[in-house]
C-alpha cells in the first residue's frame, strides 16, 4: 500500500488554472500585438521583442480614457505606487501616456493616454477581441459563456464568501 499523499490538487486547483490562463491569454493579447498591423510600429517591435510584459499590459487595462492618478492606477492594477511609478516612466518613454497637470488639484499629475497611447488601445481591443474569439473557438461557445459569467460573478463577489 502506497502511504504517498496525494499532492495532484497542487497543480489542478482553480487558482493555478486560472493564473495559467491568464498569462497564455496576455501572452496571446501581446503576440497578437506584435503582429498588429494598427499598433504603433515601434511598440509592435517592442512587443515583438518581448520588451512589453503582462505587467505593461496593466496601464492598458486600467487607465481611465480621461486618465487617471498614479495612486489610482496602482491600487486598480494592484500594484504598490512605486511599481507602477516605474511602468508609466517606461510608458512615457515609448510614447504611450504623459504626465498632465490635474485640474482638480495643481499639486497632482494625472496618467493620460497620448495619441500613440490611444491607436495601442485600439489594437489591444482588437488583439483581446481575437483572443477570445481563439477561446471560444478552443472550448466551444457554450462552455465559454459560462466560464465568462462565472468568473465575472467571483470576481465581483457576488458568490458566496
Amino acid at each position: 500500500m502506497d502511504d504517498t499523499p496525494d499532492d495532484r490538487w497542487r497543480q489542478t486547483h482553480l487558482g493555478r488554472l486560472l493564473g495559467h490562463a491568464l498569462r497564455h491569454f496576455d501572452e496571446r493579447v501581446l503576440q497578437l500585438m506584435a503582429a498588429s498591423e494598427h499598433a504603433p510600429l515601434a511598440l509592435a517591435h517592442l512587443a515583438a521583442r518581448d520588451k512589453v510584459g503582462a505587467a505593461h499590459v496593466h496601464i492598458t487595462r486600467h487607465l481611465p480614457l480621461e486618465g487617471a492618478r498614479l495612486t489610482e492606477l496602482a491600487q486598480w492594477a494592484g500594484m504598490t505606487k512605486q511599481a507602477m511609478g516605474d511602468l508609466v516612466d517606461q510608458c512615457a518613454a515609448w510614447g504611450l501616456v504623459a504626465r498632465q497637470a490635474d485640474p482638480r488639484d495643481a499639486r497632482a499629475r494625472r496618467i493620460v493616454f497620448t495619441p500613440t497611447g490611444l491607436d495601442w488601445l485600439a489594437a489591444f481591443r482588437a488583439a483581446v477581441a481575437q483572443a477570445e474569439d481563439e477561446f471560444r473557438a478552443a472550448v466551444c461557445v457554450e462552455v465559454a459563456t459560462v466560464v465568462a459569467l462565472g468568473l465575472e460573478v467571483y470576481a465581483d463577489g457576488q458568490g458566496p464568501p
